[in-house]
This record gives structure tokens, C-alpha cells and sequence, in this order.
């Protein structure tokens, strides 16, 4: 089936969008021509019953799947690999999709939602379109239970108490006349237990340290 989507297409139907609680982005059961199924990232514009195409020699039509040095300059696209059959590791949040910029000789430049160009290789493969779930984060939790539930699906530790609120018995950085640290928020790798809050180790801080952590956080 691998050397066929190579030299032309395999044709796939979609037998349902599901949802994971662990995630933002619907998913899409696929059926191929074989018999075998696998689960994707949605993307926009697919529904039920609908055929998507992969291989080579696929239309360029939203939801099919196409190696990158095919895809034309300027083209949407998400759920981007980082090297051939990995499955797609890039543009697969909610709403999200890259554009084809240029072909080299290195490979494929791939412009990413943060704005960042990385080259791939040609036969690293790419969904056509948008992730589906575009304005998931427009809409307001209203109750902190459904936060919580949430938070619980992803294995995440909620609701936390920021540390100035607490009284100085329970957290280096409670108690005074007013909610302050009262000290350098950054220590040392070596500090001891019960001693090592806030920024551990820490390379920068500020405004250059949160430009950073969104630069990873969307790479």
C-alpha cells in the first residue's frame, strides 16, 4: 500500500468524526481500499461518507493526502510530517494550517501557523485544508466544572493555587502584608526540596522568556 501511494493513490472513506476528550480537534476514521483503518486529524470540509484520496497522483481536494514535493506553492495545509510515515506531527492544532512556500533543492519550505519556515523532505506527506474546530477557544468555559472536566480528560493538575495566595507555612512565596513573592522568583538547580519554586534553573525571564515558550509552544 506504501509503494502504491508512492507512484499513485489510494482511495479512503470516511466512516466517521469522533471525538477525543484529550484533544480540541475531531478525528476522522478512515476505511482504505484494503480493508484497514486509521484515524486522523479532521480537516475542513470532509464529512461522512465522504472519499479522500492519498498518494501522489490524489486531486488536489480538501482532506486528501499528498507528498510535499507535489503540492503547489502557496496551497494550505496541516498535519504535516516530519519525516516520511511518521504519521504527521506539525499543524494539527484546532483551526490551524501551514502554507507551501517554496520548493529547494533541500526539500519543501513550509511556512508554520507561528509564522516560522521549516524545510521538509519531498516525500514527507501533508493533509490538503484546514484542522477542523476553527473558534473552539472563542467560546467561554462559564462554569469552573467544565474547565475541571476538561483538565481531568488531558491528566492535568486543576485548579491550582498561585503560591502569594498561600500563607508562608505552606509555600516560600505566602504570607506579608500583601501578595508578593518577597524574594528572587528564580533559584538554582541544586535548591532544596520545598525550596524549589518558580522559575527553576531559568535561562531568561520576562518578556524574552514568554516569546520563547510561544515560539516552542507552536513549533
Amino acid at each position: 500500500m506504501t509503494a502504491r501511494m508512492q507512484s499513485g493513490s489510494v482511495t479512503g472513506v470516511v466512516k466517521a468524526i469522533l471525538h477525543d476528550p484529550g484533544r480540541g480537534t475531531p478525528l476522522a476514521q478512515v476505511r482504505l481500499e484494503d480493508g484497514s483503518k486509521y484515524h486522523t486529524v479532521a480537516t475542513e470540509g470532509i464529512v461522512e461518507g465522504g472519499e479522500i484520496k492519498l498518494g501522489a497522483t490524489a486531486p488536489v481536494r480538501m482532506g486528501n493526502v499528498l507528498p510535499l514535493g507535489v503540492i503547489a506553492e502557496g496551497t494550505i495545509v496541516s498535519n504535516v510530517e516530519r519525516s516520511p510515515g511518521d504519521g504527521g506531527r506539525l499543524i494539527r492544532s484546532s483551526g490551524t494550517y501551514g502554507i507551501v512556500s517554496a520548493h529547494t533543492a533541500k526539500g519543501t519550505s513550509v511556512r508554520l501557523p507561528s509564522g516560522r519556515i521549516v524545510t521538509l523532505g519531498d516525500q514527507c506527506r501533508a493533509t490538503l485544508g484546514v484542522v477542523a474546530g476553527g473558534g473552539r477557544t472563542d467560546k467561554p468555559f462559564l462554569k469552573a466544572g467544565a474547565r475541571l472536566h476538561l483538565m481531568r480528560a488531558r491528566g492535568r493538575k486543576y485548579p491550582t493555587v498561585r503560591g502569594v495566595a498561600m500563607t508562608s507555612v505552606f509555600h516560600p512565596h505566602g504570607g506579608g502584608r500583601h501578595q508578593h513573592p518577597g524574594k528572587p522568583t528564580t533559584v538554582s538547580r541544586t535548591t532544596p526540596p520545598g525550596r524549589k519554586v518558580g522559575l527553576i534553573a531559568a535561562r531568561q525571564t520576562g518578556r524574552a522568556r514568554r516569546a520563547r515558550k510561544r515560539r516552542e509552544a507552536s513549533a
